[in-house]
């Protein structure tokens, strides 16, 4: 009796369910990689910095494969090259505004900056100027007015949402002053870059704008994630008085903001221009609202800290594609784009509500 009692017992076997797979067989490992991506899948999608974007970039694509189905030749590669030929000007507004908003400004002078650029590069083109002068002129200029606007927000601490006003009605009063009405250009350099393609092979083409505002955002996300002043940028947007703590140069890196704003929107006036070959006092009204949209859909919190130049981009092109399905519609106005923005920009500030409020 008592061998038995001291015998060793058998390990009894657990019971399985016709429904859950042994853990080591390969059908449990599915499931468990299954549940981790999706995991993961649910946890980018709800995270403020990368939810967003993610959003943007799956909205993007939906649109554009549902353009492919409905009309015949959407899914062309000149289609989505042509994408970025069109909206090259903002992609480069969208870069600068980028920037702003990170820091939880805003710049509401940027449209009437690219029809400075503009009237200034027609009118000095008009008196004989050549090209390789005036457009670094541009490019000065604008970025001392957006210099003035930066120390105008710290030094005298006025809200960038006036110091920006004031520099709108500036620049578009400028352009009144220059001409009333439109100038031509017919400098042959300037309108042999405005005409020119690169060939890409296989009939597909772009312009050189596109590589201008392609080399632009390879230089903004670098300087934003690889340098120290592109990492103050995102700390004065989480929040400034945590970087003054931490000895970060807050004051001279919400004054570089404005500068490269500036830069940038010169920069996008002169794509512009290469784009309408004149210079016109009311070119780009609105447009500053067009890049506020494109960086907010792509991702971009308007209270700073979190956003990428890359959603910015994706922005664009959604609002690109949006108005090429529009066009190839041919039975909307091209008013619906502005229905069809304001419906976007509700969301995604919504979401973005949404999403920080569940991080707090």
């Amino acid at each position: 009796m008592t061998k038995l009692l001291d015998a060793p017992k058998r390990p009894e076997r657990p019971a399985r369910s016709g429904r859950t797979p042994p853990a080591g067989s390969p059908t449990g490992s599915a499931g468990a990689a299954r549940r981790s991506l999706g995991s993961r899948i649910a946890a980018l999608l709800t995270s403020p910095k990368y939810g967003p974007v993610t959003v943007t970039a799956v909205l993007f694509v939906v649109i554009f494969i549902v353009g492919g189905v409905r009309y015949r030749g959407f899914f062309s590669g000149q289609v989505f090259l042509n994408l970025l030929v069109d909206n090259s000007y903002l992609i480069v507004l969208a870069v600068g505004m980028t920037f702003v908003i990170l820091t939880g400004g805003i710049d509401l002078s940027v449209g009437a900056v690219v029809a400075l650029s503009g009237m200034i590069a027609a009118s000095l083109l008009q008196t004989g100027w050549s090209p390789a002068v005036v457009i670094p002129l541009i490019l000065v200029l604008t970025s001392v007015l957006g210099l003035l606007v930066g120390l105008m927000i710290h030094i005298f601490k006025v809200q960038p949402f006036i110091a920006t006003l004031a520099a709108m009605f500036l620049a578009r009063g400028l352009c009144y002053v220059i001409s009333q009405s439109s100038i031509s250009i017919t400098d042959p350099t300037f309108v042999q870059l405005a005409v020119a393609r690169i060939p890409l092979g296989g009939n597909l083409s772009i312009t050189p704008s596109v590589i201008i505002a392609v080399v632009l955002v390879a230089i903004a996300v670098w300087v934003l994630h690889s340098s120290r002043f592109g990492r103050t940028v995102y700390a004065i947007g989480g929040g400034e008085q945590s970087g003054l703590l931490m000895g970060l140069p807050v004051a001279r890196t919400k004054v570089l903001v404005y500068v490269i704003s500036g830069f940038c929107s010169g920069l996008a006036g002169v794509l512009f221009t290469f784009y309408t070959l004149s210079g016109y006092p009311l070119t780009a009204i609105g447009t500053e609202l067009d890049a506020i949209a494109a960086v907010v859909i792509g991702g971009t919190l308007l209270t700073g800290g979190y956003g990428f130049v890359l959603g910015s981009v994706l922005g664009v092109l959604v609002l690109g594609v949006i108005q090429t399905i529009i066009t190839f519609e041919g039975t909307l106005s091209s008013w619906w784009t502005k229905i069809f923005i304001g419906a976007l920009l509700l969301v995604f500030i919504i979401l973005q509500k949404v999403l920080t409020a569940r991080r707090r």
